[in-house]
């Protein structure tokens, strides 16, 4: 995931939750934008 540029990452976790993807998928992007500080709140937040 380290590998993955932030908007790339952005993108996917937004694209999954409109699509509707796997709940686990989901809170995987999930949990990689927390851990780069890129979500406030559930809130994707673009750097």
């Amino acid at each position: 995931m380290k590998s993955i540029e932030n908007d790339i990452l952005i993108e996917a976790y937004q694209k999954a939750k409109e699509l509707k993807l796997d709940h686990d998928f989901i809170a995987l992007l999930h949990q990689e934008l927390l851990r780069r500080n890129l979500v406030c709140q559930d809130t994707v937040v673009t750097k």
